[in-house]
C-alpha cells in the first residue's frame, strides 16, 4: 500500500489512535506521526515506547504542517480541540475524528475551522475494552467496518484519500448521514452499552448476593456485561450526552420490549417467548455470517480484546 498521507496528527492517545498508529505504519499509508495527549504522562509513554516519531506538547504544536489530523478525544472535548488548532492548521489538510456520535461532532467541530480545511468526520466501529496509548494494536480495524460520514460539498479528493487510508488499514469503509449514523449506533452499540452499564449495577445493588459471589459465580452472559460495562466512562458518558434524541427513542422503544416479555412471563405465554428469542437468535447468527464475530467460545476475542466500542 502506498502512502496516502505525509504527515499525520492525532490529537489523544488512546486505544484507537495508537492503533492507527500501528496499522498504517505497518501498511506504509503515514510518513512522519505526530501525536498529542492532555495527559502528561501519556505523552512520555508514547516518547518512551516510540509511539509516535514526534511527540508533541500541545495539539496545536501537533497540528502543524499535517495534512491529516484526527480527533481522538471525547466527543465532549472536541468542540474545545477545534478551537485551539484552527487558527494552526495548514490550507488542504483534512481534520477527522473517530467519535461515536456525528451531528454533534458537527457542530461542535465545523465553526472553529478555517476556509480551505476539509473537515471528514469517521467512526471506526472496533475497540475493546482496554484504553491508553499501549492498549492498540495493528489489526483492530481488520474486517470492521469504519462509516466515513461527510456532509454537505465535501471534497471528492479529500474523501477519496481518506477512504483509501481506512481501507488500507484493513477497514470495511461506508458512507453514512450525520442523523442516520447515530440512530444505528445508538441501536447497535450505545444502548447495549447503557443496558450492560445498568445491569451490572443492578447486580452492585443487590445485597442479597454478595461481591464475590458476582464474580465467583458469574456465568457467560454476566461477564460479557461487566466486559461492555468496563468502556471508558468519559467516552461513553460524552456519548449519551450528546446523542440524547437518539438514546430516548430506543430506550423507550427498549422499554416497551421489555413489557411485553414481562407480560409474557407474567402470564406464562411460552410461545410468545419461543418465537421471540428464535427470531432475535437470528441477528446473532447473521452477524457470525457477516463475518464481524465467530460462533467459538470466547465469541472470536481471544486475548480479552473483545468490541466494546461503538
Amino acid at each position: 500500500m502506498s502512502r496516502v498521507y505525509d504527515r499525520v496528527a492525532y490529537i489523544g492517545l488512546g486505544l484507537i489512535a495508537s492503533s492507527m498508529i500501528h496499522a498504517g505504519r505497518r501498511a506504509g499509508l503515514q510518513g512522519e506521526i505526530v501525536g498529542t495527549a492532555r495527559s502528561a504522562e501519556t505523552r512520555a509513554i508514547a516518547a518512551e515506547d516510540g509511539l509516535c516519531d514526534v511527540v508533541a506538547e500541545t495539539a496545536a504544536e501537533a497540528v502543524k504542517d499535517a495534512d491529516l489530523v484526527v480527533l481522538c478525544v471525547p466527543v465532549g472535548a472536541m468542540g474545545a480541540v477545534a478551537e485551539e488548532i484552527g487558527p494552526h492548521l495548514k490550507p488542504g489538510c483534512t481534520v477527522s475524528d473517530v467519535g461515536s456520535v456525528k451531528r454533534a461532532v458537527i457542530e461542535a467541530v465545523k465553526p472553529h475551522l478555517p476556509e480551505g480545511v476539509h473537515f471528514i468526520p469517521a467512526h471506526p466501529l472496533a475497540g475493546t475494552e482496554h484504553s491508553g496509548p499501549r492498549s492498540g494494536f495493528a489489526e483492530l480495524f481488520e474486517n470492521r467496518y469504519t462509516l466515513i460520514v461527510p456532509e454537505g460539498d465535501t471534497d471528492p479528493q479529500a474523501l477519496a484519500r481518506l477512504e483509501r487510508f481506512w481501507a488500507g488499514m484493513g477497514a470495511h469503509v461506508e458512507l453514512m448521514e450525520p442523523e442516520h449514523h447515530d440512530l444505528v449506533l445508538m441501536v447497535t452499540s450505545h444502548a447495549p452499552h447503557l443496558i450492560a452499564y445498568t445491569m451490572v449495577g443492578v447486580a452492585d445493588d443487590l445485597r442479597r448476593v454478595t461481591d464475590s459471589e458476582v464474580i465467583k459465580y458469574s456465568a457467560a452472559g454476566f461477564r460479557d456485561f461487566t466486559r461492555i460495562a468496563a468502556s471508558d466512562p468519559t467516552m461513553w458518558r460524552d456519548v449519551f450526552l450528546n446523542n440524547r434524541e437518539a438514546t430516548m427513542e430506543i430506550l423507550g422503544r427498549f422499554i416497551e420490549e421489555l413489557m411485553r416479555l414481562q407480560r409474557a412471563i407474567r402470564k406464562g405465554d411460552g410461545d410468545l417467548l419461543h418465537e421471540y428469542f428464535t427470531r432475535t437468535r437470528a441477528i446473532r447468527r447473521g452477524i457470525i455470517q457477516a463475518g464481524q464475530d465467530t460462533s467459538a467460545p470466547d465469541f472470536g476475542r481471544g486475548h480479552g480484546q473483545g468490541q466494546s466500542k461503538g
